[in-house]
């Protein structure tokens, strides 16, 4: 039997010596200025298991993460879909990804994959409100464990920690041989070029990813690369009426007032003409990429500002705030949440209906202020952007009215989520409020899955919609 000693060397793993073996050359390539083999840090664990496999001893001097023994001060009941998610996570080896819808109890998931797989424990979500979220969930759950953040200002050093994306990155080098399980809130923030690194540069043998929105493409293979393959997923309406609150969503069509469009005709008309002079295709990202670059002068910033005249029109119509005030006045005792695509559209709201509003130039105090106040009742309804997509936990929230949307998948999926906490006797609904005739009617209908309406008269309303491995040894 052959010898090898594997080190750690600030988000690398550096063999001191080379085994006489031959699986261990899948991974390593030599390094000229170090003279030393190295791999990258993640593979750490397939490593170990293809040498131990042939028979090769690894003298393990990288590993510094260690045992962590906590005791819950609660002992809550998982719903069966959590109990399943863990048993399929420990079955793929403690690796993979878990999409769960908000709401669902991803974070108590968590807590019991802390259980099952008891090594320091590195958790990491994208903001600073989840961050302080999930700060307090776990001290409530584990009042005597050393729990430190990484972040807005602190940077603790203990066995379990919570950091944000943007420090877990910026401090990967140091963290990566420290922690055995890292937790990936919101996974999906982890495939950027500057985040990747907190997965590159770690050992962790055990990895647990966590959304309700996952990519696809190269996004998703990366994620499965980097922290595992997708092992459960549920969607909404699985849970609904158990983990989650029961819900519906209505579709409403609202009509362009005759100048309202006129003016859109005439705006999509001089748009086009520059699209189809030009060839280009803006329904694809090159397209769409092309025609931002071409929007900087002459004929190619007319059509811009004319998509941009028609986006508005359709986006803000006068239709949709008679709309918004019917339903306003349907759900005068729930709370609300109204969004839109873009920041003029919630300033307009804002003013016109009174409500406070919530933007990303919203300063961090008064967000806080609003959303405390709206947890308490002091305000019934919030009307913001995208700032809410994801990251706030606002469980009061049984009502979402959506006026514009970029009819992403995702994004309908995060906003559907922020109504969906469960509580006794929730009834939650989606409302979908879409300009008729225009590309954000096609758009809405594409993320639907739905063919174009036939001919017919305008409508308002439409029909409801239904909605191996041995741990042990690492």
């Amino acid at each position: 039997m052959t010898s090898a000693a594997l080190r750690f060397d600030r988000g690398t793993l550096v063999l001191a010596e080379a085994p006489d073996g031959q699986r261990w050359k899948d991974f390593a390539t030599w390094d000229e200025r170090a003279h030393r083999y190295r791999l990258p840090a993640y593979r750490y664990r397939d490593f170990l298991e293809a040498l131990r496999a042939e028979g090769t001893f690894v003298r393990d001097e990288a590993r510094a993460f260690q045992n962590l023994e906590l005791k819950t001060a609660r002992n809550l009941a998982p719903y069966p879909h959590q109990q399943e998610a863990l048993s399929a996570w420990k079955r793929a080896g403690r690796r993979g990804l878990v999409v769960l819808p908000t709401g669902a109890g991803k974070t108590y998931l968590a807590e019991l994959a802390l259980h099952a797989t008891p090594r320091s424990c590195l958790i990491v979500v994208p903001t600073l409100d989840l961050m302080h979220q999930w700060y307090a969930g776990l001290r409530a759950a584990y009042p005597d464990a050393a729990l430190g953040l990484l972040g807005g200002g602190s940077k603790d050093e203990t066995p379990l920690l919570i950091a944000t994306y943007d420090s877990a990155a910026i401090h990967a080098e140091r963290l990566g041989d420290r922690y055995g399980l890292v937790v990936f809130d919101e996974v999906h923030h982890l495939g950027g070029d500057f985040t990747r690194v907190i997965a590159e540069y770690s050992i962790a043998p055990y990895r647990l990813g966590l959304t309700a929105t996952p990519p696809g493409g190269q996004r998703m293979h990366d994620l499965t690369d980097l922290v595992g393959p997708l092992v459960y997923s549920k969607r909404p309406e699985e849970l609904a009426g158990g983990a989650l609150a029961s819900y519906r969503e209505v579709h409403i069509l609202v009509r362009l007032s005759d100048s309202e469009r006129e003016r859109y005709d005439r705006a999509m008309s001089k748009r086009n003409a520059f699209l189809a002079r030009e060839r280009l295709d803006i329904s694809h990202l090159e397209g769409w990429r092309q025609f931002v670059r071409m929007s900087g002068r002459g004929e190619g910033r007319n059509a811009m500002l004319a998509h941009r005249e028609a986006r508005s029109l359709a986006f803000g119509t006068d239709g949709k705030l008679r709309v918004l005030e019917e339903l306003l006045a349907r759900h005068a005792d729930e709370r609300v949440l109204i969004f839109t695509n873009d920041n003029a559209t919630v300033y307009r709201v804002s003013r016109e209906f009174l409500l406070p509003a919530l933007t990303h130039q919203t300063p961090v105090k008064e967000r806080v202020a609003l959303l405390d106040a709206f947890r308490r009742g002091d305000y019934r309804v919030l009307v913001t952007s995208r700032v809410l997509n994801e990251g706030v936990d606002v469980p009061e929230a049984s009502v979402a009215i959506v006026l514009s949307g970029t009819g992403e998948e995702r994004e309908h999926t995060q906003r559907l989520g922020r109504i969906l906490r469960r509580a006794e006797g929730k009834q939650a609904v989606l409302y979908e409020v879409v300009t008729e005739g225009t590309t954000e009617e096609g758009v809405s209908r594409r993320r639907r899955g739905e063919f174009e309406r036939e001919a017919g008269p305008p409508v308002a309303y439409l029909d409801d919609i239904p909605t191996a491995v041995n741990w042990e040894e690492l």
